[in-house]
């Protein structure tokens, strides 16, 4: 019988090989350890997306089974920035990325580290931002909290179940109470 786990050695050699094969990472300072599957990467690079996309090419290696990124981001000092100069860059990055929802997106920026939160009506659109300041000169890391807005109300989404256990001979509907409740 044949098994589907790869060996350790096999997952860090294909690992190494996607980090050589992708031009957007310098990997010179990249070490990888592999153990029961678990790719460990460290070290450091240059940017936060250099980062991100080290953590990209793991996942796109067969037979992994979780990738811990603790690649440190030491941005070179022309790509330095306080704090306070971020977050125009960020926002005009975001607004050239989705025009018609950046409004509903705010940037916090903390040692170099953004927070995007608000509300979007599509995953995608969470995405996008997220890729959008990856690139700004800076960043060293990014929080996505974005949340994706219900695209049915709250309430209906309590009718509809109310229904649902209506018709089901399974659930006694009359000693079962729904309760949603919508965030901000």
């Amino acid at each position: 019988m044949k098994s589907d786990t790869r060996s350790d050695i096999d997952i860090k050699d294909d690992v190494e090989n996607q980090l050589r094969s992708n031009l957007d990472i310098d990997a010179a300072y990249i070490a990888i350890a592999v153990k029961g599957g678990v790719v460990t990467l460290s070290g450091f690079v240059r940017s936060y997306n250099q980062s991100w996309e080290a953590e990209g090419a793991v996942k796109r290696v067969n037979g992994f089974t979780a990738v811990a990124n603790d690649i440190e981001v030491r941005l070179p000092v022309f790509n330095q920035r306080p704090d306070p100069e971020i977050p125009c860059d960020a926002v005009s990055a975001i607004q050239a990325e989705l025009p018609y929802s950046f409004e509903h997106i705010r940037v916090d920026v903390r040692n170099g580290w953004l927070t995007l939160e608000g509300q979007v009506d599509w995953y995608y659109s969470k995405e996008r931002a997220e890729r959008a300041v990856r690139r700004v000169r800076g960043v060293k890391g990014i929080f996505n909290l974005i949340q994706i807005r219900p695209r049915v109300p709250p309430a209906e989404v309590k009718r509809r179940i109310e229904e649902s256990f209506g018709r089901s001979a399974e659930v006694d509907s009359n000693r079962t109470t729904v309760e949603t409740t919508a965030e901000p």
